[in-house]
């Protein structure tokens, strides 16, 4: 971004600049600038341009200069690496840890597409043909005598150098920067054994005479252009599925940033409106909120009143009341009244925008699956490069003639047989099939991270509405007054009702269809601002509400007093309902207890885990829930950052903390806990965050899923053990060191189908999950 001086010229008219006091995007256009210090600033209004005219230094020395400006990335992201979050830049690039493509910190809804991935499937689809012909030539062409042998390895040298040097080149680039930065990793083996595959492969099809004879197979000098193509198409595929699983770990931020909504309506001093996008939006602006529109930002509210959805940041079912006073959050959707409010916080201030930094925060923070294997073969990788280099000294100075070309050939062969092939598929082969296990019982991993960890867990922190309960009001009771039948107590309130939009009222309608009840019309209907509504019915005169409303039209409650704190206590919402002056009756809606619940419970305490419910519900209603269900440790009221905090004191505790939840408003402590478990009944935000979403929304999926965890770790480790044992028992052979007693050599091409049988035997151990009892 640049700040021009009146004199530049006409054609950079339309760059993109900031309007140095509220940081909004503007341009030349604006009619509002001032110059200050020689520099000229632009605004957005007369409103900003007047705060900086009052104090221009505070202002200007906060804008950024021009150079730095250019210098960073667009609107200041910064890059860090999915693996290793202590890397961070201001510009795109590899991480020099690990070679893993940098991503932002904070993704915006226009991220869609990645060159990268652009980039790896085209170099696959591409070679892949190529690589299929090198395959066949190499398995069949001796067979079909298509060509003679020593002309075939010529053509596939001609089909495999763009394989291995143009799909190919990004490993071996991010093999020699781990070389480099000293952290040897996945790609350093990647680089180690293509790169040896082929060249040696070259050498025997430029120069076959520098081989012995034994060497000599069909008429040539065997090669392994083949193991060199099909390594790189493959770790290309892997790429290319991992950077399209990568991109589904920002999809909980994108749900949360697409909630609020693209503009607002602003009442201006003159009473007339306008429309304008919600970044042009200051504190102290007056919006109207049309029914059915979402709220813009945080605020209060001045004038009317309505029923206002927060479930998609608070995560409870029923709409809350708003009128003057009373504050409203930004992305919540107004049912039904209409709203003036003033904006109060705009911009990264709101409670959604601080949402977002929390998920981001909370998805860096978490530690990567793949550890134990890069741990393996971070040493691995120097000590399999120590033995090529000694058993080719070792035979080019000890060995019988012609000892260097011994020692380039056994060097080789340790090279091959120690291909990562094995290593690489030990973790995502076991992951992939627990994956597809887990998929089948309703258990869906979002990455290989969730099913190491969930073995691991000792603490659960589950949130009540949509997790423990339904989620959804549901209508509980109606307890009549004396002289009244509960059957005509619902009716009458049914009839009132349907002259109402709140999902309270829509519930009772419901319940009293269901039941077969005849409805009459109401007349006359009034709604009491968040009390309660009156009407007539048959000529009768009703109200139905709270006690607010009992009490403004002189009914007493005293006489069902006790049954409604007791249905209360039970976690109800109680309403009353007066006919003609007279206390009816009552009715209580709830949210159910879902009935899998009990049962899910009980076995996740058997199998030693810590029980803990926080809800953004109220405490009352909490631990009439957690009573039910003997659940000992309780937090009510308590807000997204409050679950956040929750989960970080257990774990400072030692704890290994899974959190279930299904709101947006758990999506910070979901994103935090060593495991977050979604409802897959929830919100999209919530199962983007966690990384465990149960299909059903049943509790009981965390006990199947911790089985399989414990399953797949195992399998993970068996065939890490494999990996190695391979190359533990195939390396010294390889290196030749069994030539003085037996006189045997390991030929590369024996090394390559050694090397093939290692991934094949991981790849069965792997596939014998889908058979393991969860």
């Amino acid at each position: 971004m640049k700040l021009h001086t009146h004199q530049e010229p006409a054609a950079e008219v339309m760059q993109p600049l900031k309007d140095p006091v509220c940081g909004m995007l503007v341009t030349e256009q604006s009619e509002q600038r001032q110059e200050h210090e020689g520099r000229l600033y632009y605004f957005c209004s007369a409103h900003c341009k007047t705060k900086f005219n009052a104090t221009p230094a505070q202002f200007a020395v906060a804008t950024p200069a021009p150079e730095q400006e250019q210098l960073g990335a667009a609107a200041g992201t910064v890059y860090t690496c999915p693996m290793h979050p202590e890397v961070r830049q201001d510009h795109p690039g590899s991480c020099p840890k690990c070679g893993m493509t940098l991503e932002p910190m904070l993704p915006s809804l226009d991220d869609d597409n990645n060159p990268e991935l652009r980039d790896f499937q085209r170099r696959f689809w591409w070679t892949l043909p190529l690589t299929a012909v090198v395959f066949v030539l190499a398995m069949f062409g001796h067979r079909l005598q298509w060509m003679e042998m020593a002309v075939q390895s010529w053509v596939e040298l001609v089909l495999a150098i763009p394989i291995v040097l143009w799909a190919g080149w990004p490993f071996f680039v991010r093999g020699w920067q781990s070389v480099v930065n000293r952290s040897p990793n996945m790609w350093t083996l990647i680089g180690l054994g293509t790169g040896a595959a082929f060249v040696y492969s070259v050498v025997a099809t430029i120069a076959p005479q520098v081989f012995p004879a034994s060497f000599v197979s069909m008429g040539r000098v065997a090669v392994y252009f083949e193991a060199a193509a099909v390594i790189i198409s493959l770790t290309l595929l892997g790429q290319v599925l991992e950077l399209k699983a990568r991109s589904q770990t920002s999809a909980a931020i994108k749900s949360l940033l697409g909630l609020a909504p693209k503009t607002a309506r602003r009442i201006k001093d003159d009473g007339s409106e306008e429309d304008v996008p919600l970044s042009h939006v200051h504190v102290g602006d007056k919006l109207r909120i049309r029914p059915g529109e979402k709220v813009p930002v945080d605020g209060v509210v001045v004038e009317g009143s309505s029923s206002v959805d927060e479930s998609m940041l608070t995560g409870e079912p029923v709409p809350v009341s708003k009128r003057v006073g009373d504050n409203v959050i930004g992305a919540t959707l107004n049912t039904s009244g209409a709203l003036v409010m003033r904006s109060e916080k705009v911009g990264s201030s709101t409670v959604l925008a601080q949402i977002v930094q929390m998920v981001a925060q909370a998805q860096r923070s978490r530690a990567p699956m793949q550890r134990m294997a890069d741990l393996v073969a971070g040493y691995f990788v120097m000590t399999v490069v120590a033995i090529a280099a000694l058993t080719f000294f070792g035979w080019g100075f000890f060995g019988p003639e012609p000892s260097w070309v011994y020692g380039l050939i056994n060097a080789v062969a340790v090279l091959i047989i120690a291909c990562p092939c094995a290593l690489g598929l030990a973790t995502p082969m076991s992951i992939m099939v627990a994956t597809g296990l887990g998929a089948t019982r309703g258990v869906l991993f979002r990455d290989a991270a969730a099913i190491e960890n969930l073995r691991k867990i000792d603490t659960l922190i589950i949130d009540k509405t949509g997790t423990l309960t339904e989620g959804r009001p549901a209508f509980d009771r109606a307890v009549p007054a004396p002289g009244f039948e509960a059957d005509e107590v619902l009716r009458l309130a049914a009839s009132l009702d349907q002259g109402s939009e709140h999902p309270l009222a829509e519930t009772i309608v419901r319940a009293a269809r269901e039941r077969g009840l005849t409805l009459d019309k109401p007349e006359n209907f009034e709604s009491g601002s968040g009390i309660g509504v009156r009407g007539q019915v048959a000529g009768r005169q009703l109200a139905l509400g709270n006690t607010t409303l009992m009490q403004q039209i002189g009914v007493s409650v005293d006489g069902l007093l006790s049954q409604a704190e007791a249905l209360r206590g039970e976690g109800a919402s109680v309403m009353h309902l007066a006919v003609d002056g007279q206390l009816a009756g009552l009715l209580a809606v709830s949210d159910p207890i879902k009935s899998s619940t009990p049962e899910a419970l009980a076995t996740l305490k058997a199998a030693g885990l810590r029980i803990v419910m926080a809800t953004g519900d109220g405490l009352t209603t909490a631990k009439a829930v957690a009573a039910r269900l003997g659940i000992d440790e309780v937090h009510g009221e308590v807000k997204p950052a409050d679950k956040l905090l929750l989960v970080e004191r257990l774990q400072k505790e030692g704890r290994i903390v899974a959190m279930a939840g299904d709101g947006i408003n758990d999506a910070p402590a979901l994103a935090k806990a060593d495991v977050g478990v979604a409802m897959g009944t929830g919100t999209d935000v919530a199962m983007n965050s966690a990384q465990l979403t149960l299909v059903k929304g049943d509790l009981r999926g965390i006990a199947i899923a911790r089985s399989l965890s414990e399953a797949t770790v195992a399998n993970m480790k068996q065939n890490l053990l494999f990996a190695l044992l391979y190359n533990t028992l195939g390396i010294p052979i390889a290196a030749g060191v069994l030539y003085p007693l037996t006189g045997w050599l390991l030929s590369p091409m024996i090394a390559a189908l050694a090397m093939s049988f290692s991934s094949v035997s991981v790849i069965g151990n792997a596939l014998r999950l889908r058979h393991s009892k969860v």
